[in-house]
């Protein structure tokens, strides 16, 4: 039963988890979630504990940034009326996020929220693998389509052989 929760948990928390800046992260908002505190709350202890939050843990969205992020996010639409640019974490910003937070809640989730990171690494390494093994069998396949495309050329030449040309008798000729 348990292990079926833990499912649950980690599908919920990796539908959250979003590609920005080429970078995979969560919104402050959905972080606080499931955390379980309001989103105040925990950016307030980020700005308390800036120096744990480097560029590579959080970082701010621009105000394009988080259109985008609205217009996507149905479960975010709440934010478009937010004056405040949101914070968005990445998986080490989001451990860090529960050891400052330091509430028995945040520090079950952040295994989770670990988990979650840790399987969609895994997805996407997957499907580079699948992708590149495509390639190489149309590269395979488009070099054999090329070599039967000249041996049906090569067939057709046989099955219908030019005639000969017509040389010209030397000599006088009466036709």
């Amino acid at each position: 039963m348990a292990k079926s929760k833990a499912i649950v948990k980690v599908d919920r928390i990796q539908q959250r988890i979003l590609l920005i800046r080429g970078v995979k992260v969560m919104v402050d908002a959905d972080l606080a979630e499931a955390y379980g505190v309001p989103t105040r709350r925990l950016n307030e202890q980020v700005r308390r504990n800036k120096d744990r939050f480097p560029d590579d843990f959080m970082f701010q969205l621009t105000t394009e940034e988080k259109a985008e992020v609205v217009a996507n996010c149905d479960h975010l639409e709440k934010l478009k009326f937010s004056k405040a640019l949101p914070l968005v974490f990445t998986e080490h910003g989001a451990i860090m996020a529960a050891s400052v937070l330091n509430s028995p809640k945040a520090v079950e989730v952040s295994v989770f929220v670990v988990r979650a990171f840790v399987q969609l690494r895994e997805t996407i390494a997957g499907h580079k693998e699948l992708a590149r093994k495509i390639a190489k069998l149309e590269r395979k396949l488009g070099d054999h389509d090329e070599q039967i495309m000249v041996l049906v050329e090569a067939i057709k030449q046989l099955m219908d052989p030019k005639p000969p040309p017509k040389t010209r008798r030397i000599g006088f000729h009466t036709d």
